[in-house]
């Protein structure tokens, strides 16, 4: 806990060494030296939880670790690119929780694009747990996984039958695993589908797989990774207010709202323009022939 101001607390305690969040690691580390006498170096990481949890031997509450003073003086070149310091064998803290909820609006959206015949897939970098939950509160989940179901069922996931759930949560790593047809069944067999703690370099791999099954694909994305996503779906969609620079020269629409309702908004626009240009076209031609 950190009492008093934030600013004065970081100048007494110099960071002198950063390895920033990336959406591969996950997670971010910092090296200080403290005020508190201890010569040692402070060693502190944050990120996703399972990334966090895997480099950790001990559960201890409000605790933190100290580099070795031999080892690592005050002084010490530490290295963020070429790691020459310790990364595991830390001491959990504990979770900082923020709720993220949806935009009012989205769920109704979901729904008129399930109306309108668009499939909507949910691809995030949030845990498959979060993004299950964000899911069914969405509606782009509906049905049970077949995980819910083996649970029901009181039968290991494995004995479930593909074809029998038609939701489905793949995480980064399983997705790591399947081929190209593999892929494939998912996305044919399941009509409900997560994507969670995906790269943006496997966004790219969904968007290239929905094409092979002939679908017009639209993607969203903001990030500079999401670059190659955006250029290789048939509409890229880019965030107006959060998006980069790079997502917006690549994206063919740009939302000044950053809300996915407004993409549903535009696809209604779209298709009225459509239908009339239709009619237009169809009333022209019959006059026309008469004449």
């Amino acid at each position: 806990m950190v009492n008093g101001k934030v600013e004065e607390y970081r100048e007494k305690n110099k960071k002198v060494c950063d390895i920033p969040f990336n959406s591969a690691n996950k997670y971010q580390v910092s090296v200080h030296e403290t005020n508190d006498g201890d010569e040692r170096h402070l060693i502190v990481m944050k990120g996703a939880p399972e990334r966090i949890l895997e480099r950790c031997e001990r559960v201890l509450g409000f605790c933190d670790m100290r580099l070795p003073l031999g080892n690592f003086p005050r002084g010490f070149s530490f290295d963020p690119d070429n790691v020459n310091f310790p990364l595991r064998g830390l001491r959990f803290l504990g979770f900082i929780t923020m709720i993220d909820p949806p935009r009012p609006g989205v769920a109704d959206a979901v729904a008129k694009c399930r109306t309108a015949g668009i499939k909507v897939i949910m691809v995030t970098g949030d845990h498959p747990i979060t993004a299950k939950a964000i899911a069914r509160g969405v509606g782009i989940i509906t049905s049970d996984t077949a995980q819910d179901l083996a649970a029901r069922l009181n039968i290991a996931p494995s004995d479930v039958e593909a074809r029998d759930v038609r939701a489905i949560v793949v995480s980064g790593s399983e997705l790591a695993e399947l081929s190209a047809q593999q892929l494939d069944e998912v996305l044919t067999l399941h009509s409900e589908i997560v994507f969670a703690r995906t790269s943006p370099q496997q966004k790219l791999i969904i968007v290239e797989g929905c094409q092979r099954q002939g679908w017009i694909v639209g993607v969203t994305g903001d990030g500079v990774n999401d670059s190659p996503a955006l250029k290789k779906a048939d509409i890229g969609i880019s965030m107006g207010i959060s998006g980069s620079d790079v997502s917006k020269q690549v994206a063919d629409m740009i939302l000044l709202d950053d809300n996915f309702a407004t993409i549903v908004t535009g696809i209604e626009e779209g298709r009225l323009i459509f239908d009339n240009l239709k009619k237009v076209i169809a009333y022209t031609f019959t006059k026309n022939l008469v004449e």
